[in-house]
Formats: C-alpha cells, sequence, structure tokens
C-alpha cells in the first residue's frame, strides 16, 4: 500500500497495478489514477519549480486549471512539455519528468532567484534590459548583453526537436444539441434533449464522465452519486442519438454555433492502437449549446500560499473521494465559504486528521458548525491564516484573529503543526466559453464572481456555470436547459431526488491576507499581491495593462486561479468595487491544444499539387520547378554545370535576342459575362473598359475600398457582354472573391455572371523578335501580322488542329503574343510551338528569366502592390479615369495617401555590382554597426544581361524625386552593405519601340 492511499475507497481499479518513472525512479499507481493522484499516493510533494523565482511548488489543484505540477512526457527521443500532471492519466511505461529545474527538482541551482526579492518584481525586464552597458561594452543596450543567458532560462518546459511519429485526426460533427461537461448538470440536460429525439453530443474533458458527482459524498436517487452518473452515461451510450465524448476538451466558441473541441483518444496509453490517432479535433456545428462547465475554485492569497503541501480544498475532496489519496496526514482548512467543509469530512472518513478548520467569517452556517464538531481539530471562526512553515513540505501554520471586513490583523498567531493545507477563496463559473462567445461577464456580489454574460448565439448555461452549486437546483436546472434547447416547452420532470448536506458555498468578500512574506496570486509566473499593488503605483490602472506588465494570468492556467483574486487586489488599490475594475476577455483556447491536432493529416507537403498541362514536359527538359503560390513553375531550365544566376542570363539574352517560350498557364483567367460586364468593369477597374473594341484587350488596376492597389492584369473582349479578366497567378482567389463580393453585396442589381476559367486554359506566351516568324510557321486560320495582329489585338486560329485564340501583349518587353488554348491541347500546342521555333534557336525560359525581363521593363508584381502602396506610388497614376467612378477612387486622394514622404518605385544599380536581396533597406546614411533611419527597401533584384549589371527595383520615401541620387543599401541580416544609384524603374526601352515593333 503506498503511504497515502487510503485504505478503501475511489474510483479507481485497485487490483491493476501500473508502473511508470518521475525524474527516472518508479513508482506504482492503479488503473483510474492520473500521475498527480498517483505521485501523492506515494507520498510525493514536491512536483515543480516556479517560473521566476524556482520556489519549490507542488500539486494545487485536481483538474485542468493547474498551475504548478506541469510535467513533461517523455517518448523515446519525443518530448512534450507541459502537461498538466493532473490530466495525465498513467499507463504502463509512462515516463515524465519534472520541469524548470537544474540539475534536479530538488535541488534546483536557480532557486538563488529568491534571492532577487524586489529586483525581479513587475515589470523588472523593462526596468533592468533598456540602458546601456557601461565598462568595455559601453554603448551596448544591456538587453542585447544579456538576453543569450534570459533566453536559456526562459520558459518551463524543453520542446524536443525530434519529429512526432504520431497521428492526429479531424472530425466534424453536426447536431440538434452539444452539452459541454457532463457533471450532473450536464447528464440531465443531455437526458432531457435526447428524450425529445434531439441529435446530442456530451462532451467532458475528464475520462470519466460525472464530474462533481465521482468525488461527491452526496447520494441521488438512493445511490451514491458516482454511481448515478455511472449508470446515466451507460443510458445515455445506449441511446442511437447522443454521441458520448470523453476526454474531450471544448476549448473555442466561435460564431454561427461552431465550437472546437480536442479529444485525447490515446493519451492514456503507451501507444495507440493501430490505426488510432493520439488526438482527434472536433468541429461541432450544433443548432444549440448547453454550458454545464460547473465552476472552479480559487485559492486564497496570504503569506506562504504557494508551499508545497497548500492545496485547494475542493481537490483535496476529489483526491480522497475519486483516487482514494490523502494528501496528507495532518490536514489544516483555510476559508471562506462553507465548502470547504465538505472536503473535511471526506478526508476525515478517509483517514486523515483535520487539526484545524480556519474560517474568515465570523458567522458560519448551522450546517458547518456540525461538520466542524464531526471532524474535530480547533474550530477558528474570524480568523486568517498569516503565513507557513517548512522548506519544501510544508510543515506548519500560523493563524491570526482576522477582520473579514477590513483585513486587520489583531491578537497573538497561533502555530499549528499540519502537513497539507486546504483552501477554499470561493468558486468561479466556467464561464469560458460563453465569454468568448459574446459580451462581457457580470459581477454576482452574492457569490463574489462573474456570471455568464448575457447571450448572444444560441446557448442556455445551468448548474455552476450559473452560479448554482447546490446538486438538485444544478439537476434541475440542467433538465430545464436541455428542454429548453431543443426548443421544448418546460415541463415538471420527474427528477431525481438529491441528499442535500446544507453547505452554503457563497464566500465572504474577496480578500488578501497581508502579513509578512510573500503572497502570491499567478503561482506559476510568481506574481505576487505587491507585484499587483506595485503595477498600480506605477500607473498601470486598466486591467488589460495589469495582466501584461505583471504577466498576471498569463501562464498555462490563463488565469483560471489568480483572475479574481488579482482583480480584487487591484480594486482594493484604486478604491473601487471589482465590478468598476472588468475584467480581462477570456480567449481560447480554454486549454491548450496539441498543434498536430490543429494540423491533423495536413502537415509535410500539404498543398495540392497544381500542374499546368505542360508540366510534364518541362520535368522532361530539365526544369528545375519550385512553388508558385499552388502551382509547380519552371524556375530555370538549366544546362549541365549551370548555375541558376547562369541559366536565367543565358535564357534572358535568347528572348531578347531571338525568341523564347514561357508557360504562362498559372494566371488567374475569369470569364466576366452579362448585360452589364463592361459597366462592371468599368466600376473595378480605375481605366475605362465599356469603350474598348471586342477583340481587344486593354491593360488594367484594381484599387481596394481603401485606395490602395489591389492587383493588375488585362483583360481581353471577346464579345459584346464576354470578357475575359487574367490576374496574376498568387492573386487569382482574392480577386474572384473580390469581385464575388461586389455582385452579391454591393451591385446585385447588375446582371453579370464571373466563372473561374483558370483551369480550362492553357497558356504559353512567346516573346522576342522572331516571335511572330515562329507563330506565322505553325498558326492556321489567320495572320499574324502587324496589320492582322496589331498590338493588344486578338484572333483565332489554329495550331496543328488545336483551335487557339492569340493575343498580341508583352510583360517582357520585347515583341510577344499569349497563345491559349483549351487544357487538354495545351501540351500538344507547347510542343508544336517548340517545333516550329527551333529553326529559330527558340528557348523555352522560366520564371527567373521571366523575372530579370520584368525587372529591366519596370514592370510590376506582388512584390511592389503589396497591399501598401497606391497608383501614384507605382507611377500609374496615368490609369486612373477622371470620366468615372471606381472602387478606391472616394479614398485614393485622402491627405495619406497623397502625402510627401511615401514609398515610390524606383530602380537601383549597386555601384560595386554585387547583388542585393529582396528587402534590404535603402538608407542616406550607412550605420554598419547600428542600422537605422530606412528610407524604403528593395523589391526585386536581377543581374541584367541586356544592361551587363545588378539591377533592382526599390520603394523609396519620395522616390521619383531622388532619381539621379545616391543612398546605401544596408542589410545587416545578410551583412551586405554598399552605395548605390537611385534611377528610373524603367531600366529598358522605356518607349515600348520593341514590343509595338
Amino acid at each position: 500500500m503506498s503511504p497515502r492511499r487510503a485504505v478503501s475507497g475511489g474510483r479507481i481499479d485497485r487490483l491493476r497495478t501500473i508502473r511508470f518513472t518521475f525524474d527516472g525512479k518508479s513508482y506504482t499507481g492503479h488503473a483510474g489514477d492520473t500521475l498527480a493522484s498517483a505521485l501523492l499516493a506515494n507520498g510525493v510533494t514536491l512536483f515543480g519549480r516556479s517560473f521566476k523565482y524556482h520556489r519549490p511548488r507542488g500539486v494545487l489543484t485536481a483538474g485542468v486549471e493547474e498551475p504548478n505540477a506541469l510535467v513533461t512526457v517523455l517518448s523515446g527521443s519525443v518530448r512534450e512539455p507541459n502537461i498538466p500532471a493532473t490530466m495525465l492519466e498513467i499507463y504502463d511505461g509512462l515516463m515524465a519528468e519534472s520541469q524548470n529545474r537544474f540539475p534536479s527538482l530538488e535541488y534546483d541551482v536557480r532557486a538563488v532567484n529568491q534571492l532577487g526579492g524586489k529586483l525581479l518584481g513587475a515589470g523588472f525586464y523593462y526596468k533592468t534590459f533598456m540602458g546601456p552597458v557601461i565598462g568595455p561594452l559601453k554603448g551596448t543596450r544591456f538587453w542585447m548583453f544579456c538576453e543569450h543567458f534570459i533566453r536559456r532560462a526562459a520558459g518551463l518546459g524543453r520542446a524536443g526537436m525530434e519529429k512526432d511519429p504520431s497521428r492526429y485526426e479531424r472530425m466534424n460533427a453536426f447536431c440538434d444539441v452539444l452539452v459541454v461537461g457532463a457533471g450532473p448538470t450536464g447528464l440531465m440536460a443531455a437526458r432531457a434533449a435526447a428524450d425529445q429525439g434531439a441529435r446530442v453530443v456530451l462532451a467532458d474533458l475528464d475520462a470519466m464522465p460525472g464530474g462533481s458527482a465521482n468525488w461527491s459524498d452526496e447520494t441521488i436517487d438512493g445511490m451514491a452519486a458516482a454511481d448515478w452518473a455511472a449508470e446515466t452515461v451507460r443510458e445515455l451510450k445506449a441511446l442511437e442519438n447522443v454521441r458520448v465524448l470523453p476526454r474531450t476538451t471544448v476549448w473555442g466558441y466561435y460564431d454561427s454555433n461552431t465550437l472546437a473541441a480536442l479529444e485525447r483518444v490515446a493519451d492514456h496509453k503507451l501507444a495507440p492502437a493501430k490505426g488510432e490517432p493520439r488526438h482527434r479535433h472536433w468541429t461541432i456545428r450544433a443548432n444549440a449549446v448547453v454550458l454545464a462547465t460547473g465552476a472552479l475554485e480559487r485559492p486564497l492569497v496570504f503569506p506562504g500560499n504557494d508551499r508545497p503541501g497548500v492545496m485547494l480544498a475542493g481537490a483535496a475532496e476529489r483526491y480522497a473521494n475519486q483516487y482514494g489519496v490523502m494528501p496528507g496526514r495532518k490536514l489544516a482548512i483555510f476559508t471562506n465559504n462553507d465548502s470547504a467543509y465538505r472536503a473535511a469530512l471526506a478526508l476525515k472518513k478517509a483517514g486523515g486528521e483535520i487539526v484545524a478548520i480556519i474560517d474568515m467569517r465570523d458567522d458560519v452556517s448551522d450546517a458547518a458548525q456540525e461538520i466542524a464538531g464531526k471532524v474535530g481539530g480547533m474550530h477558528l471562526t474570524g480568523h486568517a491564516v498569516i503565513g507557513t512553515e517548512g522548506g519544501k513540505r510544508l510543515g506548519g501554520i500560523k493563524a491570526q484573529r482576522f477582520d473579514a471586513r477590513t483585513g486587520a490583523l489583531s491578537g497573538d498567531p497561533r502555530n499549528i503543526p499540519a502537513d497539507c493545507l486546504l483552501m477554499s477563496g470561493g468558486w468561479s463559473p466556467t464561464i469560458h466559453l460563453a465569454s468568448q462567445a459574446g459580451l462581457n461577464p457580470v459581477w454576482s456580489d452574492d457569490l463574489q464572481a462573474f456570471l455568464p454574460p448575457q447571450a448572444t448565439q444560441n446557448w442556455v448555461g445551468a448548474g455552476g456555470f450559473n452560479g448554482s452549486f447546490a446538486t438538485a437546483a444544478a439537476l434541475a436546472e440542467g433538465y430545464a436547459a436541455g428542454l429548453k434547447a431543443t426548443g421544448a416547452p418546460a415541463v415538471d420532470a420527474d427528477l431525481p431526488s438529491v441528499d442535500e448536506d446544507g453547505l452554503d458555498p457563497r464566500p465572504a468578500p474577496v480578500l488578501e491576507v497581508r502579513s509578512k512574506g510573500k503572497a502570491f496570486v499567478d503561482h506559476q509566473h510568481d506574481v505576487t499581491a505587491d507585484d499587483v499593488r506595485l503595477a498600480h503605483q506605477e500607473g498601470f490602472v486598466s486591467v488589460e495593462h495589469l495582466k501584461r506588465y505583471t504577466t498576471l494570468g498569463m501562464a498555462t492556467d490563463q488565469g483560471k486561479n489568480s483572475n479574481v483574486p488579482g482583480l480584487a487586489i487591484m480594486a482594493d488599490a484604486l478604491g473601487k468595487q471589482i465590478p468598476e475594475v472588468g475584467t480581462t476577455r477570456f480567449r481560447p483556447p480554454f486549454a491548450p491544444v496539441s498543434v498536430g491536432s490543429l494540423a491533423a493529416e495536413r502537415y509535410g507537403e500539404i498543398k495540392p499539387d497544381r500542374l499546368t498541362p505542360m508540366h510534364d514536359w518541362h520535368v522532361e527538359n530539365g526544369a528545375a520547378m519550385y512553388g508558385a503560390g499552388l502551382w509547380h513553375r519552371p524556375m530555370i531550365y538549366g544546362l549541365p554545370g549551370e548555375t541558376v544566376e547562369q541559366a536565367y542570363i543565358r535564357e534572358t539574352k535568347t528572348v531578347r535576342e531571338g525568341v523564347g517560350l514561357v508557360d504562362v498557364s498559372t494566371l488567374g483567367k475569369i470569364a466576366v459575362q452579362g448585360p452589364d460586364a463592361a459597366e462592371f468593369l468599368d466600376r473595378v477597374y480605375t481605366n475605362m473598359f465599356s469603350t474598348l473594341p471586342v477583340a481587344k484587350a486593354r491593360y488594367g488596376l484594381m484599387l481596394r475600398e481603401d485606395g490602395l492597389a489591389l492587383d493588375d492584369g488585362t483583360t481581353w473582349r471577346l464579345g459584346q457582354h464576354d470578357f475575359l479578366m487574367t490576374t496574376t497567378t498568387a492573386n487569382a482567389g482574392k480577386v474572384m472573391q473580390h469581385l464575388e463580393y461586389l455582385l452579391d453585396v454591393v451591385w446585385p442589381e447588375l446582371k453579370v455572371h464571373l466563372t473561374s476559367v483558370t483551369d480550362q486554359w492553357a497558356g504559353a506566351a512567346i516573346a522576342g523578335p522572331k516571335s511572330r516568324e515562329v507563330l506565322a510557321a505553325c498558326v492556321t486560320g489567320t495572320k499574324v501580322d502587324n496589320q492582322a495582329l496589331p498590338f493588344m489585338g486578338i484572333v483565332h486560329g489554329e495550331i496543328d488542329g488545336a483551335p487557339v485564340m492569340i493575343c498580341r501583349l508583352s510583360f517582357s518587353g520585347e515583341l510577344a503574343y499569349e497563345v491559349y488554348c483549351g487544357a487538354g491541347h495545351g501540351a500538344h500546342v507547347w510542343e508544336v510551338l517548340m517545333k516550329a521555333g527551333k529553326p529559330f534557336g527558340i528557348v523555352p525560359y522560366g520564371l527567373e528569366a521571366l523575372g530579370t525581363m520584368r525587372i529591366e521593363k519596370g514592370h510590376v508584381t506582388g512584390a511592389e502592390i503589396d497591399g501598401r502602396t497606391t497608383a501614384r506610388d507605382l507611377h500609374l497614376d496615368w490609369m486612373l479615369s477622371k470620366k468615372k467612378p471606381f472602387i478606391g477612387s472616394v479614398m485614393m486622394d485622402r491627405e495619406g495617401l497623397v502625402a510627401e514622404g511615401r514609398l515610390q518605385l524606383v530602380g537601383i544599380v549597386p555601384l560595386d555590382n554585387r547583388p542585393v536581396n529582396g528587402g534590404a533597406h535603402i538608407v542616406e546614411e550607412l550605420h554598419e554597426d547600428s542600422p537605422r533611419d530606412s528610407i524604403g527597401h528593395v523589391t526585386a533584384m536581377c543581374y541584367s544581361p541586356t544592361l551587363g549589371k545588378y539591377i533592382a527595383l526599390a520603394l523609396v520615401k519620395d522616390g521619383k524625386a531622388r532619381r539621379g541620387t545616391r543612398a546605401f543599401v544596408s542589410d545587416p541580416l545578410r551583412k551586405r552593405f554598399g552605395q548605390v544609384e537611385i534611377v528610373t524603374h524603367h531600366f529598358y526601352d522605356p518607349e515600348g519601340s520593341r514590343m509595338h515593333g
């Protein structure tokens, strides 16, 4: 028998012994134990070290809110840190280790931080590391000097570097009613909804549904509460319209009654069964939600409240009743409400000795008085614990007379020997999901707690979630909530009978016990009551600022324990009431979620492979492919021994001097059709399209509603009411979404139909002085001379029997044509064009050569249309029509978009003729040791074979006015510095004579 395992009782299977290790030492427990309960049963009280001071910490809670007992689970070479020992079910072969200590948990050298005292108080990072270093490193920021050491000390658990071998799944569920929480309240709600024929999902974060019934001494319908809960769960599981999800945490509440949940399928096993995932992520869409999430007990704030052996009274009750574990032999109780008396009775029945019950209140209920008489020991009302004694384990406590109205202490302190102190500061309804779904919570003076806000989505709460802590009332609320969720009328149901104990869980006002020593509010992050008051003294009067300055509530428990005590101390410092101070909003996730479950099957090369019809030809002919959005596109067609730069220089020169062919099938293509198509395009583009003749194309620019550039491309008029719009590859989806929104919401009266036809057309651009000769050699059914096919003209013909549509336009700056055909003909047309061009020395070219030619020409792409630039910034103001309004025309002239100092497109020439990198800064004065004062950045760079030097495009403040001046490139990450000349962005053929020839 383990030293602290009760002789009988609990919901564990005492016939099954489980062997596991903690910090390399072997222990045993029983099936149904958590790591926390098993270690407590073995007499372990030291579980971890705190974040800042490395103070010894024991287990504080018995659930998901645990801030102290965080462990790393080892599985071969895989490490998973920050798992609450209170939620980790033990299994044969489990290996866990403590965290945030060196060299061992018992002897942690970083505990020396405790000597730092006030130096390490709230805001010490901001105060300590902002100044300069003096001495040999004078001029260096102190933070930069200390950063390496601080980052090594920061954090809690250490993440592993090995690949996670586990499998994860995603699931979608649709139901009429989702019940969150399977305590007595949730079970009644699920039963009521199921009785109405509703499809019900019942989710509970514990392994054993039943919630508080599993550790309550109450009887329901003449049975032990745990037996009643187990029987009810069996009945629900037998129903076809009910799905019960144990070990499932509903962690997020989103719009349209969509909730996210994590099911821990195999965390209680050494390895998942064949085909079984470790975690399953659920996206649940429910018509209605019942929130039966109960409440969380709060700690009290007094000096020494973090010593191992100090825990919540409700947690101790759970360890005794559910796990048959005694957290100590000589137990003291410190409370401001009646619920701790129930814990005292449970621990007395399990064999513990209650040495004292210390109650802040002068007057306690008759039921509490009766229990105090039964359990024995001192019963000190109107008293408070003012300190604890012992080293890494509790040895005793000090109690003193306490005025619960003013917080004043009086009289002489008493020394009380105890190896475990159980505290209860009241209960906070678990309203996190409701807060995520809607409004701010509402403060209750009666319960000294925040209650759920008014519902803005279709949910209803019940039980402890609503502040109803009496079991009979919670059962009735649960049943009524289940009916309400289905839309059924309320009825007088035959509810289970409950043997109530008459205890009143309403607490005295939340007060800090102020005495000598550190009193902790946030146990994990070592935030003390003094830190909260210091934040107030230094001007941080907003609750949001308090949180960030002190890190209160930013630990892994996200303030589940510390929120209300911290607000109470801040309210006292401000001279206000807690509701006046307010509270930070609860945000998802409610509890940590594994990254694997969020990704699930979407890992590795997860994006779909979008391949053009010519993809196989590219690969067979030596193309080096890379991703462009979702597409695979040729980068270069390298010859043996060529570098990327040598290859694109060769391809670019060949196109400029002869002819080349590039695959442009990936361009976004949208069919815009209908009687109002021309009018629609006039409103969407900055320039006019209603005047465009049939069989002609025009370059167009779109703005966003805020006046910034969205996308550019050409649109072809194929008929009176039939247009083909092309977009950039990257923005195809964004533009389609934008256009659909405009038609659906802004202009629903327009008779226009949009169809994405990107995948229906294959496209090849043939460019160079000899491109017309190549086309003439293989196109039939039409002429391609200058008269038949002028610049921006469109003709239809055939290439070796395949119907094609040809538009004369150029992205390269050369005489060029885009040849479109049905996707099924794409590879054939490409091969015919290559064959026809062979006598002319044709080469296929990739994106690197295409990019080089566009930089030489000064054309813009997504690197310049980056969501921050205007048409004027890009020298495209000639496209802004003065004859019509268009999307963005109202906002494009606002002050900030026409002010001096905006980034404008320019050309850059490095004077040392060395490459520069995209993203490198442009500066007026070079300070290599301390880069500063950026006036812009490089957007694209290449070696120009046409000009014989490296060139780049950049966005620079007042760039147009800076042409002909010099500046510097500053790229400290890549150690690239040098002088550059700022020139026009048109490096090559600015008049356009070559493409119009």
